[in-house]
């Protein structure tokens, strides 16, 4: 199975190791995202990136496995917490002046942040070319809502679908 790197831009803490190590330049670009068209999928880069920002994923996924609605609904509903819960301590921890609560509530806000993550990940919803994220991605469109670039999602989406 081919891999590719990915950085996480969250992650990253700018060091740029890994633009002396890639020996393909995929990880020299103006805008952060390695390039997966120069990629071999080495893996030097991730052993070199100091804050642990680049992983190796497979360029295609495997297909979703079916869930049903009320295990989705539920995980809506724990996602709406997580993110909730993370906004609170992000918010909470500006108005913080002592450095040892900052420090727990940027923790609280991260953990919240990754266990959110770890739940849109299982519902399918950050799997590409999942049925779900194609629906939450046509939901959007449909809704037109201000500001949201609708030209490059029905790409995304026209562009799965191709894939397909």
């Amino acid at each position: 199975m081919k891999k590719v790197a990915v950085r996480n831009l969250r992650l990253c803490t700018k060091d740029c190791i890994c633009l002396y190590v890639c020996p393909s330049g995929a990880t020299d670009t103006e805008d952060s995202v390695i390039d997966v068209n120069k990629c071999n999928g080495c893996g030097i880069c991730a052993e070199a990136c100091p804050s642990k920002a680049i992983s190796l994923v497979p360029l295609s996924y495997p297909l979703q496995q079916a869930k049903k609605e009320a295990v989705l609904k539920t995980n809506r509903l724990i996602s709406l917490s997580k993110a909730k819960a993370e906004k609170m301590a992000h918010d909470l921890a500006d108005k913080c002046e002592d450095d040892g609560l900052y420090c727990l509530l940027k923790a609280i806000e991260r953990s919240s942040r990754l266990m959110n993550e770890d739940i849109m990940r299982e519902s399918g919803y950050m799997l590409p070319q999942s049925d779900n994220a194609k629906k939450l991605i046509q939901d959007i469109i449909d809704k037109k809502p201000e500001g949201f670039d609708l030209k490059k999602a029905q790409k995304l989406i026209n562009q799965e679908l191709n894939n397909d």
